[in-house]
This record gives C-alpha cells, sequence and structure tokens, in this order.
C-alpha cells in the first residue's frame, strides 16, 4: 500500500505551520482539505496559507475555483485523487492538511459517491427525475419542511434523525436518492465508513484546551477584521453572490450579509461568527472522534512545544513505515 499522512483538526488549532515542519522534514506535498480554501479572493474569511508560508512546499486544492462556483466532497475526491498521484510521481509522499473532515474521509477511504447524488448535480439540477424534485419543493413552501422531513422519516429514520428539517435541499437529496436507487442513503454512507483504506496512513488529529481553542478562536476572528474581512466580503457580495452560493456559505462570510444590509451592527456581527466557529470547532471534534485509528496530539500533553509534537509526530510515521529512521 501507498503511503499518506493527514493531519487535521478543529479550525484555529495551528495546522497550518505544524504541516509545512512535518512536510519539509519527510518531503511531503500538501493537499488542502478546506471546502473554502478553493476559492479565489477569499483569502482573509478563509485563513489561507499565504505563499510565504508555503516554504516552497507544494499545495494543491488552494485557489482553483471562482466564487460563483459550487464545490463539494465529489469533486474534491476527483481533485484530491489526481493530486495524490502526481505527488507519487514527485517522489514525495502526500500529506492531506484540512478540517473537514468528510473531505478527508471520502479520500483516505475511497468513498464510492457513483449511486449518491453529488453538491453540484444538485445545485446544477442535474438529477434524473426534475418533476419529483419541484413536487418536493413545492411540498417544503405549501405544507412546511416539517411534512417533508417527516416523509423522509417515513423511509430513512437513520437520515432523518441526522438531519434538520430547516435543511431542506439535504433532505430533498435524501428522498431523491431513495426514489433513485430504492436504497436509504444512510446505509450507503454506513456501509463506505466502514471500508478499510487503500493506504498505509498516519491519521494526526491536533487538539488542544478547549477553552484555549476558543480563546484561539475569538483572537483569529479579531484579526480578520482588522485584515480587512469586510471589505473582502463587500467586494464579494457586489460581483454578484448572494447567500445562498456555495462559497458564501462558509463562517465568516454568511454572517456579514446582515451587517451589510443594516440589520446588524458590527460589533454583533464578530460575536456571531466567533459563536459559530467555537461550535464548528465542536463539530469538527465530534467528527474526529468518531474516526477510525486516529492519533490524537493533544498539545497540552506535549508542554504546547512544537518541536516534541513534531518528533512525536515523527515516531508514530516510523512506527507505520511511512518514514525510515532517517525521515
Amino acid at each position: 500500500m501507498k503511503n499518506i499522512i493527514i493531519l487535521t483538526g478543529p479550525t484555529a488549532v495551528g495546522k497550518t505551520e505544524l504541516s509545512i515542519q512535518l512536510a519539509k522534514r519527510v518531503g511531503a506535498e500538501i493537499i488542502s482539505a478546506d471546502s473554502m480554501q478553493v476559492y479565489k479572493g477569499m483569502d482573509i474569511g478563509t485563513a489561507k496559507i499565504t505563499k510565504e508560508e508555503m516554504c516552497d512546499v507544494n499545495h494543491y486544492l488552494i485557489d482553483i475555483l471562482s466564487p460563483n462556483q459550487a464545490f463539494d466532497v465529489v469533486q474534491f475526491q476527483t481533485l484530491a485523487k489526481k493530486a495524490i498521484n502526481q505527488i507519487y510521481q514527485n517522489g514525495h509522499i502526500p500529506m492531506i492538511v484540512g478540517g473537514t473532515g468528510f473531505y478527508i474521509q471520502s479520500v483516505l477511504y475511497d468513498i464510492d459517491f457513483s449511486k449518491s447524488i453529488s453538491d453540484s448535480e444538485f445545485e446544477n439540477k442535474a438529477t434524473i427525475d426534475e418533476e419529483y424534485r419541484k413536487s418536493l419543493y413545492n411540498i417544503a413552501q405549501t405544507e412546511g419542511n416539517v411534512v417533508l422531513h417527516r416523509m423522509l422519516a417515513e423511509v430513512d429514520k437513520e437520515s432523518a434523525k441526522h438531519i434538520h428539517p430547516n435543511n431542506v435541499k439535504r433532505v430533498i437529496r435524501a428522498l431523491e436518492y431513495f426514489k433513485e436507487t430504492g436504497s436509504k442513503i444512510s446505509a450507503h454512507n454506513e456501509t463506505q465508513r466502514q471500508k478499510e483504506s487503500p493506504y498505509n496512513f498516519a491519521y494526526f488529529v491536533l487538539n488542544d484546551d478547549r477553552q484555549k481553542l476558543y480563546k484561539k478562536i475569538d483572537t483569529r476572528v479579531e484579526m480578520m477584521f482588522q485584515k480587512g474581512l469586510v471589505d473582502e466580503t463587500k467586494k464579494l457580495i457586489d460581483s454578484g453572490l448572494k447567500k445562498e452560493s456555495t462559497a458564501m456559505s462558509g463562517i465568516g462570510y454568511k454572517e456579514l450579509f446582515d451587517y451589510h444590509e443594516g440589520k446588524a451592527s458590527l460589533e454583533q456581527t464578530i460575536e456571531l461568527i466567533k459563536q459559530n466557529t467555537r461550535h464548528f470547532a465542536k463539530r469538527q471534534i465530534t467528527w474526529f472522534k468518531r474516526e477510525r485509528d486516529v492519533l490524537w496530539i493533544n498539545y497540552p500533553e506535549y508542554d504546547y512545544s512544537k518541536e516534541k509534537i513534531l518528533k512525536a509526530m515523527l515516531e508514530k510515521l516510523q512506527e507505520r513505515n511511512i518514514i525510515n529512521e532517517n525521515g
């Protein structure tokens, strides 16, 4: 099996700096597993790595799309596989870095999306039964989201349990999947989660004391506003992007719509972004706790020493024969 490294963790935990240090030590090239850093012109709100910070380490899947284009896990998997093959051809180790857990899972376990409906297909209305979709939207609009959600619960209780009634797009997607395949999308997803990885891998998850992590998040959000997040978002809105656009669904962008429309003060917006980012970090940690064969790197256990953390990761990579003793 070919080798691959995963370096992930909640937002603001410090993935970027450690990923560069580790990549330089082991001869890796980095694939970004971030659903927003793929977009050009969205630098501040995504905390996008700069050319200087890359330190000549090759990076993939950054600045590859315009903000008016949709992007989903199926596209990510396709592009990431191409990048992985290129990195192997270069004689290096692929390292996936980022906080989007499902993106990482899709590559690490080679999840099969061939029978499912991708987000891009959904956005482009490319599914096979347009009339069925219209009828579902009509139910949501005339009878309410709860009625539509109840329909999903009747055919797929597990999906209904995890999809909020107000997430109409996801509810409809699950119903479309059931109609198209006769199977539950929850069962399909569970089957894929149980797959064995085709790679020899090390899956590192960086973590910190919860309160310290939240403080880092608050500081990062404040820095984003100091760097010009308000102007960056205004430019995107002026270019024609709507709140419903995939690119504008990211935390730090969607909240600023109300500010620009005069519905919220700057102080309220900053606090909302901090709160939403903290909640997001909590969900990320929950996701990673469910993943198999994860190597947790808890900062307090290493006295917050980057050198100690790097040493521990290198030892794990040697144990798994991803690198030899000489690196």
